[in-house]
């Protein structure tokens, strides 16, 4: 599944291409949790790697982490695919945002606006998402797509140091 969370693609043809792999983990939800990318910029076969985590947290939050890492290490406005195991990031970025900023960083519930889980990070990667042009790929996890699994490899790692 491929969604756009931008909504419009304007110059996007002019700008540096890279695909940005993540995954997060965690021992416990909450628990000991880890974040991972990795960011390939194709014309060039270059690659990054980069990983973190937290002594407590969850597996969203951490699934969100990635993402927000990923996207901070770039420096100039860039055209992005994230690829993701992570319905919750993709639909979020890309459909539950404008909702949630109009409705003051709350969601609805029931027909009642409640608090918005993880507020800080979703209002931290929308900052991000305004600064380049971004869609999401979502994979299904742990099927053996390559860079899916090294990433859930660097994720697990960096929780276990926390535990």
């Amino acid at each position: 599944m491929t969604t756009p969370s931008m909504p419009s693609s304007v110059g996007r043809e002019s700008l540096p291409f890279v695909q940005l792999f993540t995954d997060g983990a965690c021992s416990g939800n909450p628990g000991p949790g880890g974040w991972a990318y990795i960011l390939k910029h194709p014309a060039t076969g270059k690659c990054l790697e980069g990983s973190g985590g937290e002594p407590i947290s969850t597996n969203n939050q951490m699934e969100l982490q990635a993402v927000i890492e990923g996207l901070a290490i770039l420096k100039r406005k860039t055209d992005v695919e994230v690829v993701t195991d992570s319905q919750y990031v993709a639909l979020g970025c890309s459909q539950w945002l404008p909702n949630w900023k109009a409705n003051g960083w709350q969601r609805r519930e029931g027909g009642k606006l409640k608090p918005l889980k993880n507020e800080p990070l979703w209002r931290r990667l929308d900052e991000l998402l305004a600064a380049h042009c971004v869609r999401f790929t979502v994979v299904r996890g742990h099927t053996g797509h390559s860079e899916n699994e090294r990433c859930d490899e660097l994720a697990v790692a960096a929780a276990k140091t926390f535990a």
